[in-house]
């Protein structure tokens, strides 16, 4: 053998009634050392004779007392048989056509009239062996990557239910006393990079939105890190929105470099207390949506910057607060909504989207939110959802109660009386001690700050977000 010959083990099993075709075969192999050279002369025991050798090629005589030779082709080809897709040579005295047909039919990979030239021989054996090896080295490969496979899609289906555990439930929303809120979020793949919380801590509603860039695996883990330090930051009551978004940035930056990954993140941080909003951090636009469905939009480019993309981003942060009076509310979303492909290719837009939130908002939080991705899911019809949906709607709760008790009090409110000069005191009823006074009502506690960041900021005024998108 050569330098250049096969270096993979070939083993030959000859199939024929006469001893000296086998001498003659053997004879001709003898000086090949990566050949090894198995024979059997009765075809009932062939089958038996290849389990125990493996051959990498097969030699069969046609023309055998014991076996018609193309039956034996059969049982070798059989679904069953060992010998399935080992290649196979039938050898004849003389050329046959119609028999050579017949064994190509059945299955057989070549045909040799007896006996060839040797290099005629080895040449056939070492093409077809080759062949039938790589077959081997293939389906082990695949077997392989099949099984690696299957254990990432286990991975990838525990993470994603992680991430669905670690969502709020309607129970811990319900106890919302002054808000209606209703989130949806689907993955784009099996594990998706969006995320979205509403956490309830003293009195104190924070909800949270997100978008990882990518996703995939890589992209869940970093969402569930983000989850687990923003829930972190609110038990320990930090409310000042440049501290909250600078050590949470600090935290995924590191993780992420550990990771050697290139992943980061748009975040936006709301913080809902009495009526009030604050909003820090950057992501898509906020919708604002005041009673009635008219609709307010908020860029947060300058609230803000991508998270786990620099190590320090203090400078850039700030934070808006707004008034939300009864039926007023807020949407959130992730840039999956308004990027949605149709079949003809046109994105469903943010025009649509505030649209269909405007003339819906006279329902429930949860019936817009369900108004909003059944129409989302309309646009995209049969195209491929190319990225992560997520939606939060916010809606103050209109309180009835309050209404009608205002409305008593004010029929109820007794009319000055006719005659009585503006600033004129009443005199004091019979039986009352002269100078005794009513007790002093006690003051309303001041409402809970949220700390604004009144220092200088670094503005980007070239900086877009779809370049983290």
């Amino acid at each position: 053998m050569n330098e250049n010959s096969v270096q993979d083990p070939i083993t030959v099993l000859l199939i024929d009634d006469q001893p000296m075709i086998a001498q003659a075969v053997r004879r001709m192999l003898v000086s090949e050392t990566d050949i090894n050279f198995h024979y059997c002369s009765n075809p009932t025991q062939a089958l038996k004779v290849a389990r125990s050798c493996q051959p990498t090629i097969i030699l069969q005589d046609l023309v055998m007392p014991e076996m018609e030779g193309l039956v034996l082709v059969r049982f070798l080809r059989a679904e069953n048989s060992p010998t399935k897709d080992v290649p196979l040579i039938v050898l004849s005295s003389k050329e046959e056509p119609v028999i050579k047909a017949k064994a190509f039919a059945l299955g057989a990979n070549d045909y040799i009239v007896k006996l060839p030239d040797k290099l005629e021989l080895i040449a056939r054996i070492r093409y077809h062996s080759q062949a039938y090896v790589n077959l081997i080295k293939r389906k082990e490969a695949e077997a392989i990557l099949q099984a690696d496979n299957l254990r990432m899609r286990k991975e990838l289906e525990m993470l994603r239910q992680m991430q669905r555990m670690i969502l709020p439930t309607a129970e811990e929303l319900s106890t919302i006393e002054d808000l209606e809120i209703a989130g949806y979020m689907e993955p784009a793949d099996e594990v998706g990079g969006d995320y979205y919380d509403i956490l309830y801590t003293d009195n104190l509603v924070t909800i949270a939105i997100g978008d990882v860039t990518g996703h995939g695996l890589e992209s869940g883990i970093l969402m569930v890190m983000t989850q687990t330090a923003v829930r972190t930051l609110k038990e320990i009551q930090e409310l000042d929105p440049v501290k909250f978004l600078d050590v949470l940035n600090r935290t995924i930056y590191k993780n992420v470099q550990r990771m050697n990954s290139e992943k980061n993140l748009t975040l936006a941080i709301l913080t809902y207390a009495e009526g009030k909003i604050s909003i820090s951090g950057q992501h898509e636009e906020t919708i604002v949506v005041r009673k009635g469905g008219a609709i307010e939009r908020i860029n947060t480019i300058n609230l803000g910057f991508p998270i786990g993309l620099e190590a320090e981003i203090s400078d850039f942060i700030d934070h808006t607060i707004l008034d939300l009076n009864e039926d007023d509310g807020i949407v959130l979303y992730s840039d999956g909504i308004p990027e949605a492909y149709s079949m003809d290719k046109k994105q469903y837009g943010l025009e649509k989207l505030c649209e269909v939130i405007s003339q819906n908002w006279h329902q429930s939080a949860e019936k817009i939110k369900q108004v909003i991705i059944d129409d989302v899911k309309r646009h995209i019809g049969e195209q491929k959802v190319f990225d992560d949906i997520t939606l939060v709607v916010l809606k103050r709760k209109f309180n009835q109660n309050q209404e009608i008790l205002e409305t008593q009090n004010a029929i109820l409110e007794p009319e000055p009386e006719p005659g009585l000069e503006p600033g004129l005191e009443l005199e004091a009823e019979p039986g009352l001690e002269p100078g005794l006074e009513s007790e002093p009502e006690p003051e309303p506690e001041p409402e809970p700050e949220i700390p604004h960041n009144g220092g200088k900021r670094k503005k980007l005024g070239f900086f877009r977000r779809q370049s983290f998108l």
